[in-house]
């Protein structure tokens, strides 16, 4: 389990592996420009991710006039959960989805597509809500991505490697003390990309888990959470989404670019939801709600 400690050394060696591609790409300098880089873009995805993704997704924000129903669900769930009220948004995606965002707990987002609206009821709802306020308490919402951030860098610099293998540039130079031999470069061109999306997949699968349990406990029983899972699987099999892409994919409660099959599922953004549910059975009878809930 990946905890607050660990998901900061996961963000250290991120960055170092930045700076050594600034290093084989531009020696000294390219390290020193990619050590700012990854610098850059931890500020930028701190301060601004949160309104990078809804506008990306095209949310539109809701409030108690526009979805009473689902307002007061997020209102109640984030009071048992002492969170302020997020700010709610709904996404006009057929396919059954939602994902929260935000820099913190005071800067939260939750945003859910049509396609669930349409097709969950409301224990179900609440417990996909329950779901992404968990990831709000845990600030998860802001590390995966940074770490989504720095992975994008590192492929970027990765790629601008390449190009320099490629037509003899970069900072293979050993007088100057920079750069790296051309078989270490290779290596980094092939090795590195995949080394970024598993850090990248490995923080956002181990956070569903414990965003999973804490939504059984907020909700008061894990049924609503496990038939909402099991629906959302299918929908997001079926329907294909007109809002989410590669970049934001982990966010999502499931997969919405789901593969199939093979090496897909090393890199898939989320554990498999079989495993997801049978976490959840596993807490029946151990739950107990904080107070008197609608929703167990």
């Amino acid at each position: 389990m990946f905890n607050t400690l660990k998901v900061g050394i996961l963000l250290v060696v991120m960055t170092a592996l930045i700076v050594l591609v600034g290093r084989a790409i531009g020696g000294p300098g390219g390290m020193a420009v990619a050590l700012g880089l990854a610098l850059l873009m931890n500020f930028g995805s701190y301060w601004f991710s949160d309104k990078i993704v809804l506008k990306m997704t095209g949310a539109q924000p809701v409030g108690p006039q526009e979805a009473p129903e689902l307002y007061q669900m997020t209102q109640d769930l984030a009071r048992l959960a002492n969170l302020p009220m997020p700010a709610l948004y709904i996404i006009n995606d057929p396919q059954p989805n939602a994902f929260a965002t935000g820099r913190s707990p005071k800067h939260a987002a939750v945003a859910v597509n049509t396609g669930l609206l349409n097709i969950l009821d409301r224990r179900e709802v609440a417990g996909v809500v329950a779901h992404e306020l968990a990831h709000i308490k845990h600030r998860d919402t802001l590390t995966m991505t940074i770490v989504a951030t720095l992975a994008g860098a590192f492929m970027t610099l990765v790629q601008i490697a390449q190009f320099s293998a490629i037509f003899g540039f970069g900072g293979n130079n050993d007088e100057e003390g920079g750069g790296l031999n051309p078989i270490a470069l290779m290596a980094m061109i092939i090795v590195g990309p995949i080394a970024a999306m598993l850090v990248q997949m490995a923080v956002s699968r181990a956070r569903e888990y414990e965003a999973d349990r804490l939504a059984a406990q907020l909700t008061g029983s894990p049924d609503g959470l496990i038939n909402a899972l099991l629906k959302l699987e299918r929908g997001a099999s079926a329907i294909p989404t007109h809002s989410m892409s590669p970049q934001n994919a982990h966010m999502c409660i499931v997969n919405p670019l789901r593969g199939i099959g093979g090496l897909t599922a090393l890199f898939s953004t989320h554990p498999p939801i079989e495993k997801r549910v049978a976490s959840l059975e596993a807490l029946r009878g151990s739950i107990r709600p904080q107070s008197a809930s609608p929703w167990a």
